[in-house]
């Protein structure tokens, strides 16, 4: 199956050639496929604050490529690189400063960094662990896709139709995706019958990024508004509600696109079994429950504005980027490492001392 799913890899997000960071500027799709090209760790810093780049993954990725042209920008102007290296660190890791995957990687690339002989060249070294960061993702999403698939399978076979939430595919990846990969692979393995997608308001992931990728692919897609979920999972024979997420606690509480939280719940009541596709390195064993984590607001802007235009009335917004969803509310967690079914802490911990699976 993984030479199939290969061969379906028809979205690239990111692209690192000619010693510059090309990144797919999603703001401008569906209409518009256009490449943003960053020289400097200020420039991926930018393309990550401004969201023309998201999703945990490829935001980390993205920090990864930062810090190599960091390095590479100090030692031509002649600067005490490693210092520099750190003020950038510390730029990159403000640009999205509730991404557990940007933190993971910039902790890795400052670990490399720490190997470095003194006189050597670093460029080489930073350039190798971000390349091994961007395959490493790559190869995770096809081991999740060829289990989330398998869990469908037996679990209900063919003509499945499927829920998803947010922007969980290749534009928020290294690869072929989190939660739309395993709908890819599931597609490539004709157990697809359609798929539902929610238009993930107030950023419009949905609408502009989930429903371009799946049509790309082929797969019959149909763009949904947030409020319809229980209506289409009364109606629609929903089987499947399959997302990503944002971070996953010690005791299996997911943080997830905001809305994930409602369509949990929703799903338990009507019966539709959830699947959360994340990669291992998002589950922050520090952290014992979602409680801890502190929901980050977007700019009150996005709901107070129709057209551009200021609504009227004294009124401000409340505008949170993400959501808690319980454990308790979820069937299973795919990860690279394995699968969790009806998590808890003592599965996490089991799961997180696993090698990866092959």
């Amino acid at each position: 199956m993984r030479d199939r799913l290969l061969a379906a890899e028809n979205v690239k997000a990111i692209d690192w050639r000619e010693d510059a960071l090309y990144l797919l500027d999603q703001r401008l799709l569906p209409f518009e496929e256009s490449w943003l090209v960053c020289a400097t760790a200020l420039d991926v810093a930018d393309a990550i604050a401004n969201l023309a780049v998201g999703g945990a993954s490829l935001i980390g990725i993205c920090a990864a490529y930062g810090a190599v042209l960091s390095v590479r920008r100090h030692i031509a102007s002649g600067l005490d690189w490693r210092a520099a290296l750190e003020a950038d660190f510390t730029v990159l890791a403000q640009s999205s400063p509730n991404s557990a995957s940007l933190f993971w990687v910039l902790e890795r690339m400052r670990e490399r960094v720490g190997r470095v002989k003194r006189g050597d060249d670093p460029v080489p070294a930073l350039e190798a662990e971000a390349r091994a960061i961007h395959e490493s993702d790559r190869e995770a999403n096809l081991t999740m896709a060829q289990s989330g698939v398998d869990l469908i399978r037996r679990q209900q076979g063919n003509a499945q139709t499927i829920l998803t939430h947010g922007n969980t595919g290749a534009l928020a990846t290294g690869g072929f995706g989190t939660a739309l990969g395993v709908i890819r692979g599931a597609f490539l393995e004709g157990m697809v019958e359609r798929a539902y997608v929610s238009e993930t308001r107030p950023g419009l992931q949905g609408a502009r990024l989930g429903t371009w990728e799946l049509a790309k692919d082929g797969i019959p897609v149909s763009l949904t508004i947030d409020g319809a979920a229980a209506h289409i999972m009364k109606t629609k024979g929903i089987t499947w509600l399959v997302v990503g997420a944002q971070q996953i606690t010690a005791n299996g509480d997911v943080i997830g696109e905001i809305g994930t939280y409602q369509l949990a719940v929703t799903a338990m009541h009507h019966g539709v079994r959830f699947m959360v596709v994340a990669p291992s390195s998002i589950i922050d064993m520090g952290l014992a429950t979602g409680e801890e984590v502190v929901i980050e607001e977007r700019d009150a802007r996005q709901l107070l504005a129709i057209d551009g235009r200021r609504t009227e009335g004294q009124f401000d917004a409340y505008n949170p980027v993400s959501d808690l969803t319980p454990a308790d509310l979820i069937d299973v967690i795919v990860t690279e490492k394995g699968i969790v079914e009806r998590p808890d802490a003592s599965k996490l911990a089991q799961l997180m001392c696993r090698k990866r699976l092959h």
